[in-house]
């Protein structure tokens, strides 16, 4: 039947749009790299969803998608950091080391790949998240590398900042810390009042920050993600 075959498919087209970005990020279009990121993104939504309406999902499906993910949500923003950092002259006073620092970016692409290793066997992330998902990773470093290129590249200081950031964030992608899902079983307030009020702050930092804004954003989830789980 043709319809086992669409949400792979679908997938392949995530790995596909993540390739392309990775290519961009390489020749520095970090807007493009950025645009076949989202582009992945909606892929990776639609992949499951389909597979879900379909009453085709399979163990293959599963693993093909944590693949994808990895190239489009882990190799794509790491070769778009490291290619800020490689082709700025900050480092050089720095010798040897300034030399590799631009290397750490790949971290970001280990430990993505560590924490959707982490997702396929862990039964505790149905209807939440432990850690921070790769996608909003993804989507964290390639809007604030596109909204804040000259800022991030303007001083010495900015760049380490860069390269702490890369540890920091790769922490949070494995770290046991639960982080809410924007699935709804109902559209109540009391048990939805969280992902109301995620939604709807999302939208002043989208009207002011723009691009930028998908960067504050996740991290707004992640703080508020962490408030809410230490009121719990």
């Amino acid at each position: 039947m043709i319809k086992k075959h669409i949400p792979n498919t679908i997938t392949c087209c995530n790995l596909i749009s993540g390739c392309i970005a990775t290519h961009f990020a390489f020749f520095g279009n970090y807007q493009m790299a950025f645009l076949f990121i989202i582009l992945g993104a909606v892929f990776d939504f639609f992949d499951g969803m389909s597979a879900r309406l379909l009453g085709v999902s399979s163990p293959i499906g599963k693993e093909l998608d944590s693949l994808a993910d990895v190239i489009t949500f882990g190799m794509a923003p790491s070769a778009m950091i490291f290619c800020l950092l490689f082709s700025q002259s900050h480092f050089d006073k720095f010798g040897f080391i300034g030399t590799c620092l631009p290397y750490t970016a790949f971290v970001i692409a280990a430990f993505s790949a560590l924490r959707l290793a982490k997702f396929n066997l862990d039964e505790r992330q149905t209807s939440s998240f432990i850690g921070l998902p790769t996608p909003a990773n993804a989507l964290f470093w390639a809007s604030l590398i596109v909204g804040s290129e000259y800022i991030l590249t303007s001083s010495t200081i900015n760049m380490l900042c860069i390269v702490i950031l890369v540890f920091i964030m790769s922490f949070l992608l494995v770290a046991e810390i639960p982080m809410f899902a924007l699935k709804f079983k109902h559209w109540g307030w009391k048990e939805n009042r969280v992902k109301y009020i995620f939604i709807l702050s999302c939208i002043p930092l989208l009207l002011i920050l723009r691009t930028s804004g998908f960067a504050a954003i996740i991290a707004w989830y992640v703080v508020l993600s962490a408030i809410t789980n230490k009121k719990a």
